[in-house]
């Protein structure tokens, strides 16, 4: 016995430090020498683990327990502790120092009595705890309870490496002894938890892997009581803490002994990491997930028989998405309805990033329910509609996503009934964007039977009339932009339909941004029923949208869209409108009556007017205009032009001659039409030139201008006296434009009666008249003086005496005599040449 002798040897030498180790009055120097002593014997010379063995059991163990426990002195405890990992570490059978160890860690760690100082030896401590686990295995068992105390204090340490110290114990711990531990692995939950979300990430890496080995080797049931810290821990900022989520997730969907209780639970986690921004994360949830399917594929295969083998890829899939495997299909389709529910509480959270976090997974698991998303669609799409609303826009584009997936694999049967429904009853713009995602994610053909519904759902007032503001205008023509980039030439049998509806959003006065987003929808739907513009829409359609437009035109007021949405129609078509004169001019007719509301009517002859100016371009661009003018100018025109107080009714006014002066002007008025009409229009016209705006004066001047142009001869002694005393007030027009034109019309007025049977009679009217003009004829303005050298120069053929002498009688009061020298002159040498 070799080791008897050599224990014997070593166990002389360490008697007289020993002895004074257990001296009751030794000072502390003394037990650091003899400490020294023990170590020099025992550490420092090479002794077999037999040796060893003897040594520590027989007489080290308690000493040194001893030492740890009680000296007061810190590097006596820290040799103490040293000697005793090198004997556990070298000796042959280190569990007979259970029964003095454990209980010594345990008085030393645990509150109330003992509480080692100092963090290193606290370390040193827990290191030895792990040191008695690895060396010792199940033997540990019967101090189980104890180790539990230790870790449910040291977990919660204030010294980040004793907590990680702690969970490599609780590791460990697990692994030595399986069968005992699942009956106490609960008590380390708590502590666990409590540490999870401490300051120092690599403190939460091992607490997430030590949580993993604890409810692995122990109770399962553990998994609820943990699996919303490790759910938080999934939006840690450092990637490696993630990273450790993810495994321990992984792990126990593959080996969990009640996985198939938990996968409702656990599944969402293990998928929330696909979204992870560190690539190395995804792929390690990917790798698990593919396990986990095939896995479950295995245990399953019975069930799946008929799956598998009749298992046909969609005719219809995502581009660039690679299909998920059976099993893991399955087990989303299987748990979907467990997880679905707190999934849509989630996206509608208050958190932010539970939000994205929720939209994200939302689109995952549609990926792999396909067609199994149908039982849930009512859910589903209450959710989409209120996400959609959501100022995060990241949330907006996942639900987005997702509300694609259910184009591509629901029926339209079911997801458009459901959702036009919806947008029937109360449409937000999240109902147009779900059915915009959805039309993006279908199939072409298989929308196809559904267009005139859709068609019909869009263009209901209810729906695309149902709200000014400019977010929901902006989803409506995204969901028809949709529709023609989907269905292309089918789109043809919609094709009025989307033309109501984009021209309500064009006729929307807070969209002006929108118009040329409007124009080129209307292109493209053009486009793809070969037309060559928008134009030829118009042609199409012109007819019925300006009878949807007027059927209650008769109760139309300014707040009405139809008369913004006619505007549209009539404005935007160019030269259509020339074929649709009938409707127009009957809705204009019934719509400008003066009973009519005075705002509407202003709206209404504003775009009268605007269409007027450019006429042969627009109303008369088939020539067939001026059959309408008795219509427009007996029962439009002249009971608008009737004087009435306030400022709506001269707007009104004015417009109404400005649409008076664009038919005059372009000559669609003709002289036989202007005879026709002037008995009637003449007497307005002229009161129209008193009035306060400056335009209205000037168009009226230059109408009766032309009037007298055309038809003045045939004027009886009243009208002209009447004409000419009103145009003469304009002479003293505020505004140069103004009289300007007086000259002119005044100029005509002369032309007019010197082939008339009434002109002895007007002889005083003309003496009258004369000596007015002369006045001007010293005005300030040096235009003004040149035009009306022009009228008296016309005049003059009249009276040429007469208007001589008057010329003679007030030259020499003009500031500047040469206008009425050169009046002399002009009758002089008319005279010598008659």
């Amino acid at each position: 016995s070799m080791a008897a002798a050599g224990a014997a040897e070593v166990a002389q030498a360490l008697s007289r430090p020993l002895s004074c180790l257990q001296e009751p009055g030794c000072g502390r120097a003394a037990r650091l020498r003899a400490l020294e002593a023990i170590r020099a014997e025992v550490q420092e010379r090479s002794l077999s683990g037999a040796v060893v063995q003897e040594v520590f059991g027989a007489q080290l163990v308690r000493p040194l327990a001893r030492c740890l426990t009680g000296d007061t002195a810190e590097r006596c405890r820290e040799l103490a502790l040293q000697l005793l990992c090198h004997g556990l570490s070298h000796g042959d059978r280190p569990g007979e120092a259970l029964p003095v160890l454990l209980p010594a860690l345990a008085q030393r760690l645990c509150p109330p009595q003992g509480f080692e100082p100092s963090e290193e030896l606290r370390l040193g401590l827990l290191q030895l705890l792990s040191l008695l686990l690895q060396r010792c295995g199940a033997s540990v068992a019967p101090y189980l309870t104890d180790v539990i105390r230790i870790l449910q204090a040291t977990l919660l340490d204030h010294y980040a490496e004793v907590r990680r110290e702690s969970c490599r114990c609780a590791v460990a711990c697990a692994q030595a002894m399986p069968e005992h531990f699942h009956m106490q692995s609960e008590s380390l939950i708590k502590p666990l938890m409590q540490t999870i979300s401490h300051q120092h990430y690599r403190v939460r890496v091992d607490v997430i892997q030590a949580t993993g080995t604890v409810i692995q080797f122990g109770n399962g049931k553990s998994v609820d009581d943990v699996l919303s810290h490790l759910a938080q821990r999934l939006f840690d900022e450092i990637p490696k803490v993630r990273h450790a989520v993810t495994t321990v997730i992984g792990e126990w969907l593959l080996h969990l002994r009640d996985r198939y209780s938990y996968f409702h639970k656990l599944i969402p986690l293990l998928l929330g990491s696909f979204t992870d921004e560190i690539p190395e994360n995804t792929k390690l949830a990917w790798t698990y997930w593919e396990k986990i399917g095939l896995q479950w594929e295995k245990e399953n295969e019975e069930d799946l028989k008929d799956k598998m083998d009749f298992s046909v890829s969609p005719s219809h899939y995502p581009k660039g998405v690679t299909r998920p495997g059976l099993g893991c299909r399955e087990l989303v389709s299987r748990n979907l309805s467990k997880i679905l529910p707190g999934l849509c509480h989630d996206i509608t959270d208050w958190v932010e990033s539970t939000r994205i976090k929720a939209s994200q997974l939302l689109y995952t698991l549609l990926l792999h329910a396909e067609d199994h998303i149908t039982q849930h669609m009512e859910l589903l799409l209450r959710t989409l509609y209120q996400a959609c609303l959501d100022e995060e826009s990241y949330v907006v584009k996942n639900c987005m996503k997702a509300a694609e997936l259910i184009g591509t694999f629901v029926s339209p049967k079911v997801s458009m009934r459901l959702i036009t429904s919806a947008c029937g009853k109360t449409p937000k713009p999240s109902c147009i964007m779900v059915l915009t995602a959805v039309i993006r994610g279908s199939p072409k053909e298989i929308l196809q039977p559904h267009l005139t519904d859709l068609g019909n759902t869009l263009s209901q007032a209810g729906v695309c009339q149902r709200s000014e503001e400019v977010s929901y205008m902006e989803q409506l023509l995204c969901c028809v932009q949709a529709l023609i980039e989907v269905c292309q030439e089918d789109c043809q049998e919609i094709s009025l339909q989307l033309m109501k509806v984009l021209v309500t959003i064009m006729a929307i006065p807070c969209s002006q941004h929108l118009k040329q987003k409007v124009e080129e929808t209307m292109s493209s739907l053009a486009e793809v029923q070969q037309l060559d513009s928008f134009l030829y829409l118009y042609k199409q359609h012109i007819i019925q949208l300006m009878e949807s437009v007027s059927l209650s035109h008769d109760c139309w007021t300014c707040y009405s869209p139809e008369i913004l949405q006619l505007d549209v129609i009539a404005t935007h078509s160019g030269p259509v409108i020339g074929e649709a004169l009938n409707n127009f001019i009957l809705i204009l007719k019934t719509c400008l009556q003066p009973s009519k509301d005075p705002q509407m009517r202003l709206k209404l002859f504003t775009v009268l007017s605007q269409l007027l100016q450019k006429a042969n371009e627009t109303v008369n661009s088939q020539g067939l205009f001026p059959s309408y003018l008795e219509t427009v100018i007996k029962d439009i025109l002249a009971p608008n032009l009737q004087w009435h107080a306030g400022r709506t009714a001269a707007a009104i006014r004015t417009t109404a001659v400005s649409c008076l002066w664009a038919l005059v002007h372009s000559e669609m008025l003709s002289p036989k039409e202007i005879l026709k009409v002037k008995d009637g229009l003449m007497p307005q016209v002229i009161a129209a030139m008193d009035e306060d705006s400056k335009i209205t004066r000037l168009m009226a001047c230059r109408i009766v201008g032309v009037f007298l142009k055309v038809c003045g001869r045939q004027f009886d002694e009243d009208t002209f006296t009447k004409t000419y005393t009103e145009v003469l007030k304009r002479m003293d027009d505020a505004s140069c434009d103004v009289r300007l034109a007086a000259a002119q019309t005044l100029t005509n007025w002369f032309k007019c009666l010197k082939d008339s049977d009434v002109k002895s009679a007007m002889e005083s009217h003309i003496e009258f008249l004369y000596q007015e003009l002369l006045i001007h004829l010293d005005d300030p303005d040096q235009n003004i003086q040149n035009a009306v050298l022009e009228v008296l120069k016309e005049g003059s053929i009249l009276y040429p005496e007469l208007l001589m002498r008057e010329t003679e009688g007030v030259v020499h009061k003009h500031r500047t005599p040469v206008y009425c020298n050169q009046l002399l002159h002009h009758i002089q040498s008319a005279k010598e040449s008659a």
